[in-house]
């Protein structure tokens, strides 16, 4: 019982990760040493599985998946998706008071920089090729402008499908992918307010993405491992030019509401909000840091 409620904890944090544009999920579930046996439970969903269902074999429809991983996991993360939609309103925070909710996350993510970088980097030409290739299309993704995109439905399904592949991979946040589509917002109202001409079409193709971005990124990890790694680590450094809590942020109205297009990492200039937005930094590194130690005493510290 006490495993599934820390499973649970964890999507907790997942599904809270993935409200906060420029925070991956991805890069939650690498803090948390879970990523790989989350991407083993989406494959668990494979051929052999699809043909139980078929053929109504219960006992392999129910006993093949990673039901006892994922589903705590998944329950986490839906509470932490409508907790910070409807009660706790995380979007909205971002807009007024942005400085202590990124300083949390950026510690965060400086915290899981450090605890990957000694398992990844050596002095040789894969670290000197591959990590400077994913600061440059960490900085590339995160520096993207949001763009007009359709209201079909068609298009919310490929949001679904795009959003979810940025989850999976650290340092690219889905909810990121979905400011850039021009989505963000119609996705969180329509789960918010239970829209299901929204949630389906979204939700459907957030599993076909699952199916294949999971075979994708797990294929990459099996066989080019330091690479990935290294190309997954300067992603979560180029991520931090707009995880940065102190930001120049430029928006524009659209449709009577404001809407991020732009921000500029300043240095900051003391006010009584900096205080706050750095120790929420050191409490964010703080906490990776710790979780990290106490997974190497107990022997369970792993990528």
């Amino acid at each position: 019982m006490i495993d599934k409620l820390i499973l649970a904890a964890k999507g907790f944090c997942m599904g809270a990760a993935d409200v906060v544009p420029g925070v991956s999920g991805g890069t939650m579930a690498f803090i948390l040493g879970i990523y790989k046996q989350l991407l083993d439970a989406i494959r668990s969903f494979d051929t052999t599985w699809l043909q139980a269902v078929l053929r109504l074999q219960w006992t392999t429809i129910w006993q093949r998946p990673h039901f006892g991983f994922l589903i705590p996991l998944a329950m986490g993360l839906v509470c932490a998706v409508l907790f910070f939609t409807r009660v706790v309103p995380l979007p909205t925070l971002l807009h007024t008071q942005p400085e202590p909710i990124y300083g949390l996350f950026f510690g965060l993510i400086v915290g899981s920089i450090i605890t990957l970088l000694p398992n990844a980097v050596k002095k040789d030409a894969a670290t000197f090729l591959f990590l400077p290739l994913g600061v440059v299309i960490g900085l590339a993704v995160v520096n993207l402008v949001p763009v007009n995109t359709p209201e079909a439905t068609w298009f919310i399904f490929l949001s679904g499908m795009l959003a979810i592949s940025a989850m999976l991979l650290p340092g690219i946040s889905g909810s990121f992918i979905l400011l850039i589509l021009n989505k963000y917002e119609t996705i969180l109202n329509g789960i918010s307010h239970f829209n299901f001409m929204i949630i389906i079409p979204f939700g459907l193709g957030a599993a076909l993405g699952l199916i294949i971005f999971s075979r994708v990124f797990d294929w990459l990890l099996e066989r080019f491992y330091r690479p990935t790694l290294l190309i997954i680590i300067g992603i979560l450094i180029g991520s931090l030019w707009r995880i940065w809590p102190f930001q120049e942020r430029v928006y524009v109205t659209v449709r009577e509401k404001d809407r991020l297009i732009s921000s500029t990492p300043l240095w900051p200039s003391w006010e009584d909000s900096t205080g706050f937005a750095l120790a929420m930094m050191v409490l964010g590194l703080v906490l990776v840091l710790g979780i990290h130690w106490l997974a190497k005493r107990r022997g369970i510290a792993k990528m």
